[in-house]
């Protein structure tokens, strides 16, 4: 970890660490009137595997930025998955792993979508959720079904423990539940999830807001990443900037305090579109 970590100093020192999303990063940045004023990062080591003459490594990258914006300063932070190989005493093949493997989709319609009484209502105590995103941004709860793509589970989660009710059990493709080892696709699927905020008007329930700027910490944002109709991704608002836009903490690539347009995010297109949802 020592060669890694020399390496590190010397791409920062050296500004060539010039992967897309990090100069998307950069610019985004510097549109927002915003700039990074430390940097600190960690490295886990998590597989070691040795053929073809080389041992390949595997390791999360956590890289903690403290950003300043007027006079507001905020701590961004985001785990990313590398691999490297050492041959010869020398890194190489030193590349940001991308995980290409799709989300499976599941179609939710306003069929499936039952109980249309809606005199239920819950108070949703946005500041218990923010609470919980802010635990578990890094970790996984050990109540739940840890998914290989695990945005949706991670903000359902978030939602109920800002006292969204469940409902709709047994039926998998009904409602927005979890337990007795089972789950709602809308709980765990990022496209029925985009559904089921747009079509419930019973238990949990989300307005569509026109903008961003529009949203409070708690609420929901929608991804869809190429821009085909498929959501594909799910984050939870945190905090606002100095300019009112939100801050949002997510899973799969664990992030907290993530500016809420993914232009930094390896999966971005410039085909992306997004859904803004206030829970209530």
């Amino acid at each position: 970890m020592e060669k890694l970590k020399d390496y590190w100093i010397h791409m920062f020192e050296s500004d060539q660490w010039n992967n897309d999303w990090w100069k998307r990063k950069k610019a985004l940045l510097e549109e927002r009137n915003a700039s990074i004023v430390h940097i600190k990062g960690n490295g886990h080591l998590y597989r070691k595997i040795r053929y073809d003459q080389a041992t390949h490594y595997n390791y999360h990258l956590h890289l903690s930025l403290l950003v300043k914006q007027q006079e507001q300063l905020y701590l961004e932070e985001s785990v990313y998955p590398y691999t490297f190989q050492i041959n010869q005493g020398e890194i190489s093949d030193h590349r940001l792993i991308i995980n290409k493997q799709p989300e499976i989709q599941q179609n939710i319609s306003p069929d499936d979508i039952i109980g249309r009484d809606t005199s239920t209502r819950f108070s949703y105590d946005r500041h218990a959720a923010v609470q919980y995103a802010e635990r578990w941004w890094n970790s996984y709860n050990p109540a739940y079904k840890k998914f290989e793509v695990d945005c949706t589970n991670y903000v359902s989660q978030c939602m109920f423990a800002g006292g969204a009710p469940m409902r709709g059990a047994p039926v998998r493709e009904r409602g927005w539940w979890y337990g007795n080892g089972s789950w709602s696709f809308s709980w765990a699927v990022a496209h029925s999830l985009r559904w089921y905020l747009s079509g419930s008007t019973q238990g949990l329930r989300g307005e569509e807001v026109e903008s961003a700027g529009d949203l409070l910490p708690g609420d929901i944002i929608c991804y869809d990443f190429e821009g085909d109709g498929r959501w594909n991704h799910n984050t939870i608002v945190v905090a606002k900037d100095a300019y009112g836009m939100p801050l949002v903490n997510a899973h799969t690539d664990n992030s907290r305090n993530r500016y809420w347009s993914y232009e930094d995010s390896t999966a971005w297109t410039p085909e992306i579109k997004y859904k803004f949802f206030r829970i209530y």
